[in-house]
């Protein structure tokens, strides 16, 4: 069974919710331009001609920030459904969009059956490992990979932070490409595309099925 120290990475956001409030800086993201740089590439992954109102399930939603950024930019053909395991951040989420489905759950204990979605994106989901050691976040990974796949009808996207940079921080989830790659093909299968074009230090997956 995996160690429940993953939930350590859940209290660090609850902390920055705390703290920051309803902003890019609630979620940890440092910078609100890149920020919505990485809402448009978890986007990115629906396929063009993919037939509308695509289903779109956001894994680890938070603040439901990607949502405002759907509707800032008039973003069509998203039937959006938002998930996160923090009460906090589903109740926030649930406040600010009365009338949008918002799960609250954690995958990997749950009984409860989720449904089927079009694409599953989880947008910062692994980019921090905060206490735990890399085999840890590894085990993580594969054991969320294991659960939402097979929700992701069409396609899914996560990103994780890149070990290529020249630096590292301890509390970030640097990840080597061949490595991220081998763990999807063994708890998801489907073909893989790797984006590391959009100037930022982390890179982001798609898997389709």
């Amino acid at each position: 069974m995996l160690d429940r120290k993953y939930l350590g990475i859940v209290a660090h956001y609850e902390r920055c919710l705390e703290t920051y409030g309803d902003h890019h800086l609630g979620v940890d993201w440092a910078d609100a331009r890149a920020a919505d740089t990485r809402y448009q590439v978890m986007l990115d992954v629906v396929c063009a001609g993919a037939p509308q109102p695509v289903n779109l399930l956001d894994f680890g939603c938070g603040a439901a920030h990607l949502l405002d950024f759907i509707v800032r930019n008039r973003v069509d053909g998203i039937a959006y459904t938002g998930l996160d395991i923090s009460p906090a951040f589903v109740a926030l989420s649930r406040r600010k969009y009365p009338g949008v489905t918002f799960h609250c759950a954690n995958v990997l204990e749950d009984a409860a059956p989720l449904p089927a979605f079009d694409y599953v994106v989880m947008n910062g989901v692994f980019t921090e490992k905060r206490d735990l050691s890399n085999d840890e976040m590894y085990a993580y990974l594969g054991a969320v990979l294991e659960r939402v796949c097979p929700l992701a009808r069409a396609g899914l996207a996560f990103n994780v932070m890149s070990a290529e940079l020249g630096w590292e921080q301890p509390f970030l989830f640097h990840a080597p490409v061949d490595r991220v790659a081998a763990l999807v093909r063994a708890r998801c299968g489907g073909d893989l595309v790797i984006r590391a074009d959009y100037g930022l230090a982390d890179y982001t997956v798609y898997v389709y099925r």
